[in-house]
């Protein structure tokens, strides 16, 4: 019964633990260029994010910017701003990883794997086939 015990507080504090360090994520992060804001967030055990704002939401005629560039035509009719970009990101030892980014600027999919820097910091990085064929950018916290 003790050992049971035991276990069962180990499980607990370990689980709470490694829960809160895998969501540090999660919130408001501005991009590089400063133009937009990705929210991150959780559904079920995967991390997800979507474009929540956009310094330039409109096209020059003034409606919404749309994904134009997607490689599948039936998808760029989709406003911009309020797309899930970030998808299907699990947490393993400080790494958030096997998800994926959507570019809408070049209508490209990339691997990607993010990890943060203190609290304030996200390197979010982009890749084909390996991660060494990548590119890294930095995104700032919103607060």
């Amino acid at each position: 019964m003790k050992k049971l015990l035991i276990f069962s507080v180990f499980l607990l504090v370990n689980t709470l633990v490694f829960g809160q360090k895998s969501d540090e994520i999660l919130g408001k992060w501005l991009n590089k260029d400063k133009e937009a804001h990705l929210q991150i967030y959780k559904k079920g055990n995967k991390y997800f994010g979507k474009l929540s704002w956009l310094k330039e939401p409109n096209d020059e005629e003034g409606k919404p910017k749309r994904d134009s560039k997607n490689p599948s035509e039936e998808l760029r009719g989709r406003p911009i701003l309020g797309l899930e970009i970030l998808k299907d990101f699990t947490f393993n030892n400080g790494v958030w990883q096997d998800g994926t980014i959507y570019d809408p600027k070049s209508g490209k999919t990339y691997s990607c794997k993010m990890t943060l820097e203190g609290k304030n910091r996200l390197n979010v990085r982009g890749y084909i086939g390996i991660s060494l064929l990548g590119r890294t950018e930095v995104f700032t916290r919103v607060d």
